[in-house]
């Protein structure tokens, strides 16, 4: 059967590596995994869906809980023969790799939570989420995203992330955004997950973001039984794009102790 979310799967006939499976954040698409899928995909399997209402994947409107996401992945992963993989999230795609690992985190080898957190929503964090949610679907995209964008990434980034970054989130679909945005504020409580975790876990955040201080990595980091922690210096919310070339190699050394038996 067709799986419903639009993905890449690079590099599926290497058996001897451990997959790594990539969750993008809000309000982007797999592409913001470029640097990876191109580092990656010479010795592992790597794999970049668009979540539902991004990217070309369908458009659900109304409201997407985080649980509809993490069933979306289980059912490419299972679509696509994925018995186990690392599940790497930033920002809203690492609550949804939490949530992932809640419900099937027997075949979760190692987690990745990049510039994310794990507390619910506050009753402030969720009226703003629900009023986001109309405003784009009243206003669109672009207003938004000139507003974000040099929170999104470092003034220090270079022009051409910049506007990759802008792209991304001009392109999507502001009924795909406003229903995720719905559904992150009703999302639950991570903390006490993360202190039942039994694999490998990297927490990484780039050193200038303001969405998720590096302060929230440190505390996800004092959680998590079994975890490294990295800072990205020159980076905000968006290092694996604003420094490749230092978030791969941390996620290298990450990935390659998984590896080792």
């Amino acid at each position: 059967m067709q799986p419903f979310l639009a993905y890449e799967d690079k590099n599926p006939g290497v058996p001897s590596r451990v997959p790594l499976v990539l969750v993008h954040g809000h309000p982007f698409d797999r592409t913001m995994w470029h640097p990876q899928l191109t580092a990656f995909r010479t010795d592992r399997r790597v794999i970049a869906p668009d979540l539902r209402g991004y990217g070309a994947s369908p458009v659900t409107p109304g409201t997407v809980p985080l649980a509809r996401h993490a069933q979306d992945l289980l059912d490419l992963l299972d679509a696509l023969e994925v018995e186990t993989f690392v599940l790497a999230g930033l920002s809203m795609g690492g609550q949804i790799a939490m949530e992932c690992y809640a419900r099937f985190g027997a075949r979760v080898r190692g987690l990745v939570l990049a510039d994310t957190f794990p507390e619910a929503e506050t009753p402030e964090g969720r009226r703003g989420r629900l009023a986001m949610a109309e405003r784009l679907l009243a206003e669109g995209m672009r207003g938004y995203a000139d507003e974000v964008l040099e929170r999104m990434v470092a003034p220090c980034a270079d022009p051409e992330v910049k506007a990759h970054v802008h792209r991304m989130m001009t392109a999507t679909s502001p009924r795909g955004a406003a229903a995720a945005l719905r559904g992150r504020a009703e999302r639950p409580d991570y903390r006490d997950l993360l202190t039942r975790v039994t694999v490998p876990a990297l927490v990484v955040v780039g050193a200038d973001d303001t969405y998720t201080p590096v302060a929230d990595a440190e505390a996800m980091h004092a959680a998590l039984p079994h975890s490294v922690l990295r800072v990205v210096e020159g980076a905000a919310h968006l290092p694996n794009l604003e420094r490749p070339e230092e978030f791969n190699g941390v996620l290298a050394e990450f990935l390659s102790d998984v590896d080792a038996p």
